[in-house]
């Protein structure tokens, strides 16, 4: 999300590029009346640049008395006010993002393009630990990496619809 702001402000499609990240509890109000109050600041501090709601699926998620749908109605509203100047990404799991796309058509219509990050392997994982080592000054010996490898694998094999390893 922080990429795309620039890039889009690189291309002069956005003034600031900045990146606002937010999570469910930016977004929804704990009494009647709050959460619209809370979307338009939230909106308003990402205009000219990037909201980026991180598990937005919790958003749709909960009990009746939920406010996560008044949420929601708010956004699309401030969306479909400020398209030219707001770009909204959300992200989460594939199939709750699923669920959470296609519980309204203004979700469906606003968010058309879909990024699929796969799960690092474990020989990427360790390299990935290696590059933070070396950038914090750390040497990882042979053993080290030997009982990485081991344990990256493990819970890379053993991993459900929940892992995230980014």
């Amino acid at each position: 999300a922080r990429l795309v702001g620039e890039i889009y402000k690189s291309l002069g499609l956005l003034k600031a590029g900045h990146c606002v990240e937010v999570s469910r509890s930016d977004l929804v109000g704990e009494y009647i009346g709050h959460t619209a109050p809370k979307v338009k600041a939230i909106v308003e501090k990402a205009l000219d640049g990037v909201l980026f709601i991180d598990e937005a699926y919790s958003l749709s998620t909960g009990s009746s008395e939920d406010f996560g749908k008044e949420a929601i109605a708010a956004l699309l509203k401030r969306m479909e006010d400020n398209r030219d100047n707001l770009i909204v990404i959300v992200a989460g799991y594939t199939d709750k993002m699923k669920d959470f796309i296609d519980m309204n058509p203004g979700l469906k219509s606003r968010f058309n393009r879909y990024i699929q990050f796969d799960d690092y392997s474990p020989s990427e994982l360790v390299s990935i630990f290696k590059k933070m080592c070396t950038g914090s000054d750390y040497t990882l010996k042979s053993d080290a990496e030997e009982l990485l490898v081991k344990e990256f694998t493990s819970v890379y094999n053993s991993r459900d619809e929940s892992f995230g390893n980014g």
